[in-house]
This record gives C-alpha cells, sequence and structure tokens, in this order.
C-alpha cells in the first residue's frame, strides 16, 4: 500500500460526510501498513465544534491502541489540518501526515516552533479532494441563491 492508496480511503469518508450534509472532510489513521481509524466531519450533526475528522480519528485510534501516544502512525486527511487539528496531532505524536488539498488559511511552520514533537506535513496533490470541496461549497452557495 502507498500514500495514493490511503488518501482515496480518506476521500471516501469525506464523500460520507457531504452524503450527511457535512463539510467533506475524510480522515483515517495508518500504522503498520494497515488502517487503524477512521473519521470524517461531524460537527453539525454532534454540535460540537472539535468534530473534525482528524479529532475523531485520533480519538479512536487512541482508544484502540489504549494510548494517547500514536507513534509511528501516518495520518490520510483530504484537506490540510486546521491549526486546532495541527495540535492535535503534535500532542498525539504522529509520525506523519498526508494531505490531498491545501488550506491556505492554514499557515504552520513546524520548523519556527520549539516543540518537543515534530511531524512531517506531506503534501500530496489530489485533484479529488480539493473538488469534492468546491462542489459542495458551490451546492451551497446555489441553495443560499435561490432563498433570495
Amino acid at each position: 500500500m502507498d500514500d495514493n492508496y490511503f488518501l482515496s480511503e480518506a476521500i471516501k469518508y469525506a464523500k460520507k460526510a457531504g452524503r450527511i450534509d457535512e463539510v467533506p472532510i475524510g480522515c483515517v489513521i495508518v500504522k503498520d501498513n494497515k488502517i487503524l481509524s477512521k473519521g470524517y466531519n461531524k460537527r453539525e450533526k454532534t454540535k460540537d465544534a472539535t468534530a473534525h475528522a482528524e479529532i475523531l480519528a485520533i480519538k479512536k485510534a487512541c482508544k484502540k491502541l489504549k494510548s494517547w501516544r500514536l507513534c509511528d502512525c501516518t495520518l490520510y486527511v483530504t484537506l490540510q489540518p486546521c491549526t486546532m487539528c495541527f495540535g492535535a496531532i503534535l500532542n498525539a505524536r504522529i509520525e506523519r501526515v498526508v494531505y490531498g488539498a491545501k488550506d491556505l488559511s492554514c499557515a504552520y511552520d513546524t520548523d519556527k516552533l520549539n516543540l518537543n514533537h515534530k511531524a512531517e506535513f506531506v503534501y500530496l496533490e489530489n485533484v479529488d479532494c480539493a473538488k469534492i470541496l468546491s462542489d459542495y461549497f458551490a451546492k451551497k452557495r446555489r441553495i443560499s441563491s435561490e432563498d433570495l
């Protein structure tokens, strides 16, 4: 298995989020070349601001491993993690993050931060990751304009 395969698995969960009218972001956490946990946005469903795909997947992986440390894990996510998720990734000691679409509002540089843990962040451009999001928001704008 490779990065493209696991990113395509995250895309499946992004689509699942979109089907329930959540912002379509999906995530899988992998250890030893096996999917350990998965998550997709559930903020609207749960009315919880922290119910991001990454946070939900991290919680499940911690529970499964019976540890808050997710050493030797890679997190695959369809959109570059926000600042909250970035912090959770570092706190969970995740080794590597692979994301398929950039979020220009996320401007963090781990090299400039004095942290006791650093993760490798890899941008693996994937047109499907960006398209799922742009299609979702285009649909939202159409629906909003029809309400006027």
